[in-house]
């Protein structure tokens, strides 16, 4: 009878486990976003500045990739590098989480003639220039996946910004097809892209 109550505790503990792990995770989470993430990010990775990105609805996966990647310094960043120094693996994951579970939204495009340019080269491209579909790579939508970022709601500027870089070979940590990409983007389509994608939801 003693072994069977003993067998049945261990057996709640084990099926408590996980559901106490996501707990503490969201806490450790949550210490380290109002420690460190939330000046430039926001609280529920909003961001409410144009030249931080919005985490919230980011795929948790990409957001802890791109963390390990700004602790090794294989994405360069002088403001992200010491943030991410002392994070660990578990630490990355459960930021990741976090925001992956934030309410991520559309913004209303402040140039409609100019986002419905960038809507046809995130759909269709530009086959006269050799741009491929945005959609091809980050779904119809713009909701990427683990491994490709999520762009719907994302600041224009922010967006901009790292498609220059891609563009001069400063990021260079993620998909190389990028570099190609944003090459032969031409300036309006540029900004129409992330005039474009800002909308998304």
């Amino acid at each position: 009878m003693r072994q069977s109550i003993i067998g049945g505790g261990l057996l709640a503990l084990a099926t408590l486990s996980p559901a106490a792990d996501a707990g503490a995770d969201e806490k450790r989470a949550e210490q380290i976003v109002a420690e460190r993430c939330s000046l430039c990010h926001g609280k529920g990775g909003e961001s409410a500045s144009a030249i931080y990105p919005r985490l919230a609805g980011q795929h948790a996966e990409y957001i802890a990739r791109q963390l390990a990647d700004f602790k090794s310094g294989k994405r360069a960043s002088e403001t992200m590098k010491p943030q991410a120094e002392s994070l660990t693996p578990d630490d990355m994951a459960a930021l990741g989480a976090y925001f992956a579970t934030r309410k991520a939204g559309g913004r209303r495009a402040q140039d409609g003639d100019l986002a419905a340019v960038g809507k046809y080269v995130f759909a269709y491209g530009n086959r006269y220039s050799g741009v491929p579909a945005c959609a091809s790579c980050h779904g119809p939508q713009g909701h990427g996946t683990a491994q490709l970022p999520r762009l719907a709601g994302q600041h224009p500027r922010y967006v901009e910004d790292q498609l220059k870089q891609f563009n001069k070979r400063e990021r260079t940590n993620d998909n190389a097809v990028m570099h190609a990409v944003a090459s032969k983007l031409s300036e309006l389509e540029t900004h129409a892209v992330a005039e474009y994608v800002a909308t998304l939801d």
